[in-house]
């Protein structure tokens, strides 16, 4: 195999002065080579850093590489102020590597998650020099899953990323007291061990105590609520039309940026630009089988999907095509691949959504049925209390949080058992169904709350009486205390078939904390309440108010 060399710390100063520092890897020989860049805040020189895409093994196969820490962390100069200047020093950066020695001038941005992101605030940039990327895990919208979703602050994700972020800069700020840094770090890390149990239910949520105590920037999301022009400054949606490069979005169907990996995606196909897209049956943390509790076998893993490639190659086969000009014969292999959970395999398709699958309504009937028939004018309804005080816990699905929580597919079983869960579930089915693409739920509720939340949750019912999670949504909504309204929540979207024999089952409820924040049902501002009231929630399915879940139907 070819050698490499490996310059550590090369510097890169960007407009304002500020030194930046990264890994260069280089195939040795006269050559030039295209450049393979990717912009992290975890640390180029920990395990993360190399995670995405070998280096040395990409320098072997021709490319440069070059891996650097991002403005304010481990190695590089500046303040840490999370995405605040990854458009300007993203442009900068693609810049600077295109000029290093031995790179031709062109550059190919990967990278997962915050240094997905990375890749569009540079791309909306439109420096010259950048002519491919792979976004993978990553978000658009950063108010549908990234700080927020449905207007429920995401707690799980926000607290936990902010402490992990927190040993970086407690380190450069006592880095000349080992003593005063070994204190700060038992007492930062002794307050991540007590999330769970402690630190996620303290109120209020504005100044959250430990990230407040540690004084350390983070991810709250709270200004965003208020404003949204608060979060523009690492928000894709609506600013695609300023990226002009081929874009290969993967994602996973349990990931907490599902719908932004889709979003992106359907964006710049619409655009007409050069776009792919892959979902495996992955959480944000866990693509390697299984998944949750889930075995999706071998082949579903990313690093060897469908026992015909490794992450590392499908990603050299992008690059090669668009920044060595060869012919791997990518572009006229269908858009779309996806993993059909329940089948367990992979399959191409020329279009997302599925243009064959059909939106097929199944209604919320007296009893707890689950139906396409709609229901009667006297089905009436059910009710239950949400009480703050004792929500019901998060249990699987889309999480990265606290090793309390394991993310993806999980037996709902010990949720569904609660008194504030309502559960809906269709008869054994006859035959296999797929429901491929986009779900939505639409209720007709009515609170004794000014501010309640709604959650549903679509899952698939095993003959052993296993009830696995498949996706969920909330929504956060005000209005008259008593009177009857409809919502929609978005589930974002899956595929999987229910087996015959299976059973189609949706949750209802109004909380899962502590991945969303608590609706504490008094109406305050979010982030500053401390009173909580019970409310007393009804749910509606009769014909006049026909609750119902929309699932695209795939005939088979």
């Amino acid at each position: 195999m070819p050698a490499v060399t490996v310059d550590l710390d090369v510097p890169a100063v960007m407009r304002d002065g500020t030194v930046l520092r990264a890994n260069v890897y280089r195939p040795v020989g006269d050559g030039l080579s295209p450049v393979l860049l990717t912009r992290l805040p975890y640390g180029k020189d920990l395990p993360l850093g190399t995670s995405m895409l070998d280096p040395v093994q990409a320098a072997r196969r021709g490319y440069m590489v070059v891996v650097q820490d991002t403005r304010g962390r481990f190695t590089s100069d500046g303040d840490w102020e999370p995405f605040r200047c990854e458009a300007e020093d993203g442009y900068d950066t693609v810049a600077w590597a295109a000029g290093l020695p031995g790179a031709d001038g062109q550059v190919g941005m990967y990278g997962g998650s915050y240094f997905g992101n990375t890749q569009w605030m540079a791309a909306i940039e439109q420096p010259p020099a950048l002519k491919a990327m792979i976004p993978f895990i990553t978000w658009s919208e950063p108010l549908d899953g990234t700080i927020a979703r449905g207007g429920a602050l995401e707690l799980g994700t926000g607290a936990n990323w902010t402490l992990q972020q927190g040993l970086d800069q407690l380190t450069r700020r006592h880095r000349h007291d080992r003593q005063a840094l070994g204190r700060a770090i038992a007492a930062l890390v002794a307050d991540y061990d007590r999330l769970a149990e402690e630190n996620y239910w303290k109120l209020p949520l504005r100044g959250l105590e430990p990230v407040a105590r540690h004084r350390i920037a983070g991810l709250s999301g709270l200004e965003a609520l208020d404003d949204a022009a608060a979060a523009d400054h690492f928000r894709v949606a609506g600013k695609h039309h300023r990226v002009g490069v081929p874009t290969f979005n993967i994602g996973g169907w349990y990931d907490i940026f599902l719908a932004g990996t889709i979003d992106n995606y359907l964006a710049m196909r619409q655009l007409g630009k050069p776009a792919k897209l892959l979902l495996g049956p992955w959480a944000h943390a866990a693509v390697t089988n299984p998944i949750g509790e889930r075995n999706f076998g071998y082949g579903a893993q990313l690093t060897f999907m469908d026992l015909r490639v490794d992450f590392l190659s499908l990603q050299l086969r992008w690059f090669d095509h668009w920044l060595k000009g060869k012919d791997t014969g990518l572009m006229e292999e269908p858009p779309v691949r996806i993993f059909v959970m329940g089948l367990d395999r992979w399959r191409d398709e020329p279009a997302w959504p599925l243009r064959r699958a059909v939106e097929t309504t199944w209604y919320l009937r007296r009893g707890g049925g689950l139906s396409q028939d709609p229901p009667g004018a006297d089905e009436g309804s059910e009710g239950y209390a949400y009480d703050p005080t004792d929500p019901v816990p998060t249990r699987g699905g889309a999480l990265l949080m606290t090793p309390e929580f394991r993310p993806g597919p999980l037996d709902q079983r010990p949720v569904e058992a609660r008194e504030d869960v309502l559960v809906y579930t269709s008869r054994p089915l006859e035959q296999d169904l797929e429901v491929t693409g986009p779900l939505k739920v639409r209720l007709w509720t009515a609170t004794s709350a000014v501010s309640t939340d709604w959650v549903a949750r679509l899952c698939d019912v095993f003959p052993d009486g296993r009830s696995i999670n498949i996706a969920d949504g909330i929504s956060r909504v005000g209005g008259e205390p008593g009177a009857a309204a409809e919502h929609e929540l978005d589930l974002w979207a899956t595929s999987n078939v229910f087996r015959a024999g299976h059973q189609i089952r949706l949750q209802v409820t109004s909380s899962c904390f502590p991945r969303w924040d608590r609706n504490l049902n008094t109406g305050e501002r979010v982030g500053e309440g401390t009173r909580m009231e019970v409310a007393r929630q009804r749910v509606f399915h009769d014909a006049s108010r026909p609750s119902r879940v929309l699932l695209p139907v795939v005939p088979i």
